[in-house]
């Protein structure tokens, strides 16, 4: 790709920043208005708008490790990412991603951090006692998602299909029980999500965009909800179905398809508004420059139809969840969180997750689509993923399903608007920032859901 002149890549610069500005201005407003509507009317439970979290400035055994991990990207990550064999590329940005994601979660302590995130009231493994008999509970399952029937299910359980409960009831069943290992297997699973991204990117456009992309992946702000949350493992389920589809339509084997419909069949019983992800998949098509064949559309379809049918066959009716959990949704502060408010400051939230660098690469992105016909190049192609997930996250928005907690709740929409960072000239600068403001939050803010 050939160097603009000085003086565009000054002005394109000047507009990255202005890009990153806006979306600084904008937290900063969400802060300030969400402060004072939560200190005169009381209606956005949260402690610290946009973010459901905590002012708690500390450190922990996580510290250290975090800030090695972060400078050693922002200095060598780059090259490295430049130079090394692809499959090493992949093993690396895992392993990186990981070391980042844990040592951000041991800033908060192992107890605080991993062992006890996933055992709060709210959350999974709080019912996998009722789970002895899976079948009967599956079957039983949508009888307790309203509030006021008997014995309703806990939030995060009422609020997503059963396959992310059953996750933890497996893993209990094999032996890995209790918080520290449900912990442990979000954050393995979850960093896998940037390898996942990075094969979709060089499928769909081209390797040298997803080695620019690979270190703001593993030094994504993002890192700080993956540790140890369960979005984190459903980034990486969704993202995976991404990353076979683009490799089936891209000519690599067409098997692929069948794991991505598996896998988009899961992520579907996993989170409901991760449905949304068909308009990633769309994308995928549309950049894979291939016209569709009957093969890979058939074992799609037919890996996407295995789960459905697992849990239909089972007793659990996806549809009549859905319409329980809208009811439950409004019953609880769903119903009374501004909506006025919510629209715009989840976008603040998403500033945060994905960072300054991410806004900047996004208007690159909107320039991008503006200069040329979509496919016609590697950076086209590349932005019709990003603008693809960029929409799915607003339709998300307007739903007014996904008031609040948004930062947890968006991540994997969020993986899929970091490969923007590609975009970037000077990219040390811009992942120092990323690292900054994850290590900020991380520090002086208790996150929780």
């Amino acid at each position: 790709m050939t160097q603009p002149p000085l003086r565009d890549r000054y002005a394109g610069l000047r507009a990255d920043l202005c890009a990153a500005s806006a979306a600084a201005l904008l937290v900063l407003v969400a802060v300030l208005v969400g402060r004072h509507i939560q200190d005169t009317r009381r209606t956005l439970f949260v402690h610290w708008p946009p973010l459901l979290a905590e002012w708690d400035p500390h450190v922990g055994p996580g510290t250290p490790a975090a800030v090695l991990v972060a400078v050693a990207v922002v200095v060598y990550g780059p090259a490295v990412a430049a130079r090394l064999p692809w499959r090493g590329l992949l093993l690396a940005a895992w392993a990186a991603a990981l070391a980042w994601t844990w040592s951000l979660a041991l800033v908060d302590g192992w107890r605080r951090g991993v062992a006890e995130r996933l055992t709060t009231r709210n959350e999974y493994l709080t019912v996998i006692g009722r789970f002895h008999d899976l079948p009967a509970a599956l079957r039983d399952f949508t009888h307790h998602i309203v509030s006021g029937s008997p014995g309703p299910w806990p939030a995060h359980v009422a609020g997503h299909p059963p396959a992310a409960t059953v996750t933890f009831v497996l893993l209990d069943r094999a032996g890995l029980r209790g918080g520290g290992w449900a912990g442990a297997w979000c954050v393995t699973v979850g960093a896998t999500a940037c390898v996942a991204v990075l094969v979709a990117v060089r499928a769909l456009a081209d390797e040298r965009l997803a080695r620019r992309a690979a270190p703001f992946l593993v030094l994504a702000p993002a890192a700080v909800w993956v540790g140890a949350s369960a979005d984190g493992y459903f980034a990486a389920v969704a993202a995976w179905s991404v990353a076979l589809l683009a490799l089936a339509v891209t000519g690599r084997s067409v098997a692929w398809a069948a794991g991505s419909g598996l896998l988009y069949g899961l992520t579907c019983y996993l989170s409901y508004g991760l449905t949304l992800f068909a308009l990633i998949g769309a994308a995928v098509l549309v950049a894979g420059r291939r016209r569709p064949r009957p093969l890979p559309v058939v074992l799609f379809l037919a890996g996407l139809a295995v789960v459905p049918t697992v849990f239909t066959l089972a007793g659990f009716d996806w549809w009549e969840g859905y319409r329980l959990l809208v009811t439950r949704y409004y019953q609880g502060v769903g119903g009374i969180r501004p909506y006025g408010y919510w629209v715009w400051a989840n976008l603040a939230c998403t500033a945060l997750i994905t960072g300054l660098a991410t806004a900047a690469g996004v208007r690159r992105t909107g320039v991008s689509l503006a200069r040329r016909r979509a496919a016609a190049s590697a950076e086209s192609r590349l932005a019709l993923l990003v603008a693809a997930a960029l929409v799915a996250l607003l339709v998300a928005d307007l739903s007014g399903m996904s008031k609040a907690e948004t930062e947890r709740i968006w991540l994997p929409f969020a993986m899929w608007l970091l490969p923007a960072c590609a975009f970037l000239t000077r990219p040390r600068g811009w992942l120092t920032a990323q690292a900054a403001l994850a290590l900020l939050l991380n520090h002086v803010l208790l996150t929780g859901w």
